[in-house]
C-alpha cells in the first residue's frame, strides 16, 4: 500500500489511503524478556485465580518477589486477552457497533454431538514472543473441531477455524461465544448466519456458563489449563510453527488418544461419533 521507493512523498501516500503519517513511520517493538517472563507467570497465576483482576495480580505476584505496578499488570493483562473472570454485566469487551445476541444455552439441555458448538480465544506463550490459539470444539463431547494460531487477536483467524468445523463436520443448531470483538464482527456473525446456525453469546445472568465455556473444567474437555499444563508449559515453542506443530500433535492426542472416565473411558472422537443424531431423528 506504501511504497517508500516511490517518488511521491509519504506523507501525500499516507494522506491518500486515509491513514495517519506517524504509523507509516513507526515501528513496532518487540516485547522485552521480562515482560514475556511477566505475561508468562501471569497466565499460570489466571489459570489458578481466575477472578484475580489487576489488583489481585499484582498482590499475587509480590507474594513470589515479584515487583510490578497494577498498571503495568493490567496492560499486560489486556495484551494477553486475560480477564477476570466475576458477576458483571459486560463479560467481555465487544465492539460498541456490534450487534451483541442472546443467550441460548440457559437450561437448555445438550445431549448430542453437533447440537452446540463453542469457541474460545487464549493466550500461548513461547520462548520469545506470544501467540494465540483460537478453538471449536463440540459443547457435548468437547471434541475439537478446528483450531487456529495468530500473531494477532484478530477475526481473521477465528473465521478460518469455523470454516474448517463447518467443512469438516456440518452445521450445528448453535454457535456459543462471548461478546468479544472478534464474535460480534459482521463478518465472523455473517458466516454463522449464512449457514443458519442460530448465535448464542455470553451476557448478563449468564457468568457461571461464562466460565465454563472459557475454561472448560467441569467436564472433560480441552480447557485451556489441559492444553496449557499438558503441552505449553512443557514446551518452549521457538517460533510459529513449531507452536503449531506441538498444538497439533497434542489435539491429535486429545481427541483420539486420550480416554476419559466421564465419557465411558471413550475418547472423545470416538464419543462424538457415537452421539451423533441418527439420519432418521434428523
Amino acid at each position: 500500500m506504501i511504497d517508500r521507493n516511490h517518488r511521491l512523498p509519504l506523507t501525500c501516500q499516507a494522506k491518500a489511503v486515509g491513514i495517519s503519517r506517524g504509523s507509516v513511520y513507526y515501528k513496532p517493538r518487540p516485547v522485552c524478556d521480562a515482560d514475556l517472563q511477566l505475561m508468562r507467570r501471569i497466565d499460570e497465576l489466571h489459570l489458578d485465580h481466575p477472578f484475580a483482576g489487576g489488583r489481585m495480580m499484582r498482590d499475587l505476584l509480590r507474594q513470589e518477589a515479584i515487583f510490578s505496578g497494577r498498571r503495568h499488570v493490567s496492560t499486560l493483562m489486556r495484551r494477553m486477552g486475560v480477564e477476570a473472570l466475576y458477576r458483571k454485566p459486560n463479560t467481555s469487551r465487544r465492539h460498541p457497533r456490534h450487534l451483541v445476541y442472546p443467550y441460548l444455552l440457559r437450561g437448555l439441555a445438550v445431549t448430542r454431538s453437533n447440537q452446540v458448538w463453542a469457541m474460545d480465544i487464549t493466550y500461548i506463550p513461547m520462548a520469545r514472543g506470544f501467540v494465540y490459539l483460537a478453538a471449536v470444539m463440540d459443547w457435548f463431547s468437547r471434541k475439537v473441531l478446528a483450531w487456529r494460531v495468530s500473531i494477532t487477536m484478530d477475526t481473521a483467524f477465528c473465521v478460518w477455524a469455523v470454516e474448517e468445523a463447518l467443512e469438516r463436520y456440518g452445521v450445528p443448531d448453535i454457535f456459543n461465544t462471548d461478546q468479544g470483538s472478534q464474535f460480534t464482527s459482521e463478518v465472523f456473525t455473517g458466516l454463522l448466519k449464512e449457514a443458519g446456525i442460530r448465535i448464542s453469546m455470553d451476557g448478563r445472568g449468564s457468568w457461571r456458563d461464562n466460565v465454563f465455556i472459557e475454561r472448560l473444567c467441569q467436564r472433560p474437555g480441552v480447557s485451556k489449563r489441559s492444553v496449557k499444563y499438558e503441552e505449553v508449559y512443557l514446551r518452549a515453542y521457538e517460533s510459529v510453527s513449531e507452536a503449531r506443530i506441538g498444538l497439533g500433535r497434542y489435539f491429535e492426542f486429545y481427541n483420539s488418544g486420550r480416554p476419559h472416565s466421564s465419557l465411558g473411558r471413550m475418547t472423545p472422537d470416538q464419543f462424538y461419533t457415537k452421539a451423533l443424531p441418527t439420519p432418521a431423528a434428523a
